[in-house]
């Protein structure tokens, strides 16, 4: 799954918009790290953080 969609379907972003800006703007990492890539794909071992909130990607999805 794309970061982007991820960040829609977790409730973290209320839509594709906001996800865009929530990127754009440096206010979302993966594992750590500040991610500025929408496309981004998402694998069940990461781990995604955005305003204060972590969110386990292997909760929503598998490999």
């Amino acid at each position: 799954m794309r970061l982007d969609n991820f960040l829609k379907f977790t409730g973290l972003a209320e839509t594709g918009g906001h996800a865009k800006l929530l990127i754009q703007n440096g206010e979302v990492a993966v594992n750590g790290e500040i991610e500025t890539r929408r496309r981004r794909k998402l694998y069940a071992a990461d781990v995604v953080t955005a305003g204060g909130n972590v969110v386990a990607v292997a909760d929503y999805i598998a490999d």
